[in-house]
């Protein structure tokens, strides 16, 4: 076995922290964590939370200096400037999405990585889902006709993101599009092919916060696909379901489930609640972070797909109100 590659994380919120224990928990075999940086004090004690001894470096050039890939677990508008640092030194990536707060720095972004063979991927866990890979078995059986992708919140930012909130609940950055409607647009590039918006409307509050309720119809490899969402629509922290032909689909994040012979939804056997998915999910994420920074394949979500991804968020975002 090839050794650990060593693991730098910028930006230590609810992110940096569920990858951090999945790599000191579950992955310890493809990473070692060598140092966390964020200039929160708040992120100090979390991690001195963590077993592990971890240490809090000094600076986000000091962890690059430090790891051979670099984490990135920052609000969006940094992820550029720090993905490039790490990657003019020598150092693979691992971005959280979007790529960018602005779509022309995104798409220039990934033109230049792409010219120079960067090695950088995106964090949608879907790619390690053993949820997604039951899905992905399913369907081979189906000729796909119609999906339907329905999420819902009842606030935003969900509880658990509470300390995010300055950037998560805002136009700029944040809204639950960005933030949770891309993993399903990922998952849909992947299953059914190029995204195309048709038609999209989006509610939004007076003053600068993110969105309320969305409403778009697009096309996945030629397959209609209609989307909704909105905050307030369930008493669950969220509520999702993707469903391809009425006959099979991901609900909450990680139950793969299909139409039985009486018409009820039945789960896959090996079928868990998401908090138990995420340590496997995670744990396959950081094995294909290690390939990617070896430079041998893996499965991770690329720059391309995260952009082609990020146009769709955005065309969708620009969108006015249903007239």
């Amino acid at each position: 076995m090839p050794a650990p590659i060593a693991l730098g994380i910028i930006g230590f919120g609810i992110m940096g922290e569920r990858l951090l224990r999945a790599a000191l928990g579950h992955a310890a075999e493809s990473v070692r964590p060598v140092g966390v940086w964020d200039p929160a004090e708040a992120a100090r004690g979390r991690l001195a939370e963590v077993p592990g001894d971890v240490p809090m470096l000094e600076s986000a050039a000091a962890v690059i200096g430090a790891c051979d890939c670099l984490y990135i677990a920052a609000p969006p508008a940094s992820h550029v400037p720090l993905a490039e640092a790490a990657l003019a030194a020598g150092r693979s990536v691992f971005l959280e999405k979007p790529l960018a707060t602005d779509l022309a720095e995104a798409r220039a972004f990934v033109a230049r990585a792409e010219a120079t063979g960067a090695r950088a991927a995106v964090n949608f866990p879907m790619a390690s889902s053993p949820a997604v890979r039951q899905l992905s078995v399913w369907r081979e059986a189906l000729r796909p006709e119609a999906l339907e992708i329905e999420v819902g919140f009842a606030t935003w930012p969900r509880g658990w993101q509470s300390d995010a909130a300055s950037w998560l609940a805002r136009r700029a950055e944040g809204g639950f599009t960005r933030e949770v409607v891309s993993h399903f647009l990922f998952l849909t590039r992947r299953q059914l092919g190029p995204l195309a918006v048709e038609e999209a409307s989006v509610d939004y509050p007076a003053g600068d916060a993110a969105e309320t309720a969305i409403r778009t119809r697009l096309r996945a490899g030629g397959v209609p696909v209609r989307l909704a969402g909105g905050v307030g629509t369930t008493s669950k922290d969220d509520h999702n379901a993707w469903t391809l032909n009425d006959s099979i689909r991901l609900r909450d994040w990680s139950f793969a489930e299909r139409r039985g012979a009486d018409g009820a939804w039945v789960q896959a056997p090996d079928a868990l609640p998401n908090e138990r998915m995420r340590p496997l999910v995670l744990r396959d994420q950081l094995a294909g972070v290690a390939a990617m920074t070896r430079g041998e394949p893996h499965h991770l979500a690329t720059l391309r797909e995260a952009l082609e991804v990020q146009e769709v968020v955005e065309a969708i975002l620009a969108a006015g109100p249903r007239a």
